[in-house]
């Protein structure tokens, strides 16, 4: 700005913040962390990648294409470990900023830890999204889209649709066109052509089963129980099938709790109004989406739900790169989203 006062300019300028360190989960051990680092080392900084010691593999790859690249030696760093080297990252003082993707009690400890240490924090957590589907909806459409969203990855993403929220009376028609769908699915080894894989470890495939008995015990409906799926894999592979279960209480852990797994429950009500507040009383607010061929039902759901991230007719609302990744409530720790414009402000900071 030119002559702010008498022969008085001013300008502003974006510098790196320094050191910055990415948390990353197992579910996208490439997806992710290029959420951040990207964005971060072309605004200036180096980066210190710490990923899921599950999967560790993927990050070592990246590396190496950068360092193929010719990204300078330092510039991209990656620290395998487990609590111990997230403490270390979380401690540092040379390290200014952190980016966290994962559940939702370790995001809390990642922002509260990183920021009592006096850094920005981007901490994503977990979700449990909700599809508002209305009795005009095209139902076709809606049953593919519940299929690809409640079981794809295995339904092991933040954005998964976990709960349809079926505003009657097409529930029991909807439910009829899901269980057509999951008939076609083969589930088994992701090298031999299947629409569906494994989960990550025996101990987290045995804790999304137990979700299923805890639905019986709770009086909801089993309609198709993915246990004991004949797979086409390992008979010692970690495989449960695609699991739907009709008429589960609010009040249920299977309603409540973030499952990750391929566990997609059914809600039904009796109008747009009550799907609405059943969404907006939830802890967390990552992704919703709606059903609807009703334009002015779309907007007044993208006005009035109390979530980050919004489909219409889409089940999985990511938004592309310019755009920035975040939700409400308790699927998000700190001021900013992750990439997109906040990302770059996230990872800048200003002189004027």
């Amino acid at each position: 700005s030119e002559n702010v006062s008498t022969g008085v300019d001013v300008h502003s300028l974006k510098a790196p913040l320094g050191v910055v360190g990415i948390i990353s989960p197992f579910n996208f051990p490439a997806m992710v962390p290029l959420w951040f680092l990207p964005i971060a080392i072309a605004a200036g900084n180096t980066v210190i990648l710490k990923p899921s010691e599950k999967d560790p593999s993927a990050a070592n790859w990246l590396a190496a294409l950068f360092s193929e690249a010719g990204l300078p030696d330092g510039v991209f760093n990656v620290l395998h470990g487990d609590k111990e080297a997230v403490d270390g990252l979380l401690e540092h003082p040379e390290v200014r900023a952190i980016s966290f993707v994962g559940s939702t009690p370790i995001a809390r400890y990642i922002y509260e830890t990183a920021a009592k240490n006096g850094k920005r924090v981007q901490a994503l957590g977990g979700a449990k999204n909700h599809m508002l589907v209305l009795p005009d909806a095209d139902l076709d459409l809606t049953a593919d889209a519940a299929v690809n969203a409640g079981f794809g990855s295995a339904g092991e993403r933040c954005m998964a649709i976990s709960v349809i929220v079926a505003v009657e009376p097409v529930a029991d028609e909807l439910i009829a066109k899901i269980g057509e769908r999951v008939a076609t699915l083969k589930i088994g080894d992701g090298r031999r052509n299947c629409d569906m894989g494994p989960l990550v470890t025996r101990q987290h495939r045995d804790k999304v089963a137990s979700y299923i008995e805890v639905a019986e015990a709770d009086g909801a409906k089993v309609v198709i129980d993915g246990r004991g799926i004949e797979a086409d894999g390992a008979a010692e592979g970690f495989w449960l099938g695609p699991t739907l279960i009709d008429d589960v209480p609010v009040t249920s852990k299977v309603y409540q709790d973030e499952i990750f797994g391929p566990v997609l429950a059914v809600v039904r009500v009796r109008s747009y109004e009550e799907g609405l507040e059943l969404i907006n009383s939830g802890a967390f607010g990552n992704g919703t989406a709606i059903f609807t061929n009703d334009g002015g039902a779309a907007r007044r759901f993208q006005n009035e739900v109390e979530v980050g991230m919004i489909g219409i007719n889409v089940p999985i609302p990511v938004p592309v790169a310019y755009y920035s990744f975040g939700g409400f409530k308790d699927s998000i720790f700190g001021d900013t989203k992750a990439y997109g414009l906040q990302g770059f402000n996230f990872y800048t900071r200003e002189k004027a």
